[in-house]
């Protein structure tokens, strides 16, 4: 089973904010479904946060915990973040992009991600329920930046 899933949300606030806070995995924790942790465990060649950094993130998912390592594919903001998994349960690539938008930002994401075992398992359901998650995640990154929590 592969899932393929975007979600998608105006934000009033300009991509530049967005971006900066969306993609500083310090804030990870602070609005991404299931993350309890986040560390940059590599930096990009070049220092820092950036194309092949890598950042560690232990997640709670179904119940269940979950220990994978992302690496930044590409990194150009405030448009683009795309990174791939290295090391965890299953194979998944993530991608957050920021666009002008009247009134702000266009914030998306998808994730793409092959399962295995109990993952494979859960079928549709799985990509329901990341679809729900994506969702909730941008409504909390608005309500994050635009102080309505």
């Amino acid at each position: 089973m592969t899932i393929d899933v975007t979600a998608q949300r105006a934000i009033p606030v300009p991509p530049e904010e967005v971006a900066a806070y969306a993609m500083d995995w310090r804030h990870d924790a602070e609005w991404t479904q299931g993350i309890r942790t986040a560390e940059l465990t590599k930096e990009a060649p070049g220092g820092g946060f950036g194309a092949g950094a890598e950042v560690t993130r232990t997640a709670y998912f179904l119940g269940r915990r979950i220990d994978y390592v992302l690496r930044v594919a590409a990194h150009e903001p405030p448009r683009l973040l795309d990174m791939v998994s290295v090391a965890g349960p299953m194979p998944m690539h993530v991608t957050y992009s920021f666009e002008p938008a009247p009134g702000g930002t266009l914030a998306r994401i998808r994730v793409r991600g092959g399962g295995g075992g109990f993952y494979r398992l859960a079928g549709p359901f799985l990509a329901r329920k990341v679809r729900g998650n994506l969702d909730k995640d941008l409504r909390d990154l608005e309500a994050r930046l635009t102080g309505r929590e």
